[in-house]
């Protein structure tokens, strides 16, 4: 446990919170959670699953019809074939991620993964007591591991590899010609590929793809909390490979018996003609909010070395003003009352020097957190 590391972003949230029931005025611009509402026909399907008492355990790897309505949403909107029986349901993303890594990585192995990234994939590594091999990224690779960068730093101890696109925190792609690069040389070294997709749908300026399309050997996990607006009901998928359906079915049974049967008919509703269109909607109002920050935080004198093409963050460099991005995150928040995250959540590769900000809140509070930062900047010493 001294090996697993906090939070920050939960640390800043914490102070904002105190802040806040002190009757302070806080823009949460920190955490990953848009502020759009769970679709209404969600939300209907859960109240009359639960008058229905369709609240029993499901099958373990989860209801075969919302098996059947993932895979038609990637035949529908990917060009993807997936069959259904490949299809897991998981409590949340992150339940796929400790599922995939678990029937994977043994002891004493490595993971590779990008540096900055999502923090809990290091964690759940080190849980299994083997080891993330963090791999420093830059604008260079758009902040993603390539083929190159994955073959130079495959050793020994390795055995897989765990992609994110679009990524937390850059926001930046991996397109197909580089997945399928990727693939190739992964498969070269024996190893295996996971694939973190939990926020596709959320992909501006160019189409969506699936990594699962281009190959069958590979774990492609995505999840119902980003593009489809349900992140407290925590419910996820996984994409798994025929070889590991056995063990990951054991093992959901063993850890989780089953993911929330409640949410999973819920979720069902998610993929009706009428929701999808409003979920279209919201990730187009996202795009607005993207180019209204982007615009904004570069005129305040913030670095950003590549656009985000999708997800709903920016990483910034804060180099102009400082290189301790946890005390420019606490001081900006106890004085301008806008909460965003430090590098440090995400790494260790010039963590200090960047910031990340969600941009989850309408435009009108978007411009009212530039207002605050521009006034912080002004008078901001370090």
């Amino acid at each position: 446990m001294q090996n697993i590391n906090p939070f920050y972003v939960m640390d800043i949230l914490a102070q904002a919170k105190k802040l806040e029931a002190a009757g302070h005025n806080v823009i949460h611009l920190e955490v990953g959670e848009p502020d759009f509402n769970t679709p209404e026909a969600v939300k209907r399907a859960a109240k009359t699953a639960i008058d229905e008492n369709k609240t029993r355990y499901t099958a373990a790897t989860g209801l075969p019809e919302l098996k059947q309505k993932i895979s038609n949403y990637y035949k529908q909107r990917l060009s993807a074939d997936i069959d259904a029986h490949n299809i897991v349901i998981t409590p949340g993303a992150s339940g796929a991620l400790q599922l995939a890594l678990s029937v994977v990585v043994n002891p004493g192995q490595n993971v590779l993964m990008a540096d900055p990234g999502y923090p809990c994939n290091r964690n759940f590594t080190r849980l299994l007591e083997a080891d993330a091999k963090p791999i420093a990224v830059g604008p260079q690779t758009r902040y993603q591991l390539n083929h190159r960068l994955i073959d130079k730093n495959w050793d020994d101890n390795s055995i897989a590899v765990l992609l994110a696109s679009p990524s937390n925190p850059t926001g930046t792609l991996i397109d197909q010609a580089e997945m399928l690069n990727i693939i190739d040389v992964v498969k070269q070294h024996n190893g295996l590929l996971l694939v973190d997709e939990i926020y596709q749908g959320l992909v501006y300026d160019q189409a969506d793809f699936t990594a699962a399309a281009l190959s069958q050997q590979l774990f492609v996990i995505n999840s119902f909390s980003k593009f489809f607006s349900m992140t407290g009901w925590r419910l996820g998928w996984m994409i798994v490979p025929d070889d590991y359906l056995n063990a990951v079915d054991r093992l959901i049974q063993n850890l989780f018996l089953a993911a929330p049967t409640i949410s999973q008919v819920a979720a069902l509703s998610v993929f009706d003609d009428e929701t999808l269109q409003l979920l279209d909607a919201r990730r187009d109002e996202l795009n607005k909010r993207r180019e209204f920050l982007l615009t904004g935080l570069k005129a305040l004198g913030f670095e950003i070395r590549l656009k985000p093409a999708g997800a709903f963050y920016i990483y910034a460099n804060i180099s102009k003003f400082t290189e301790d991005s946890f005390s420019f995150c606490n001081e900006l928040l106890q004085q301008a009352h806008v909460a965003i995250t430090p590098g440090i959540d995400f790494g260790e590769f010039q963590a200090g020097l960047h910031v990340r900000f969600a941009y989850t809140q309408p435009i009108e509070k978007l411009q009212q957190a530039l207002d605050r930062i521009g006034d912080f900047l002004s008078s901001y010493q370090h």
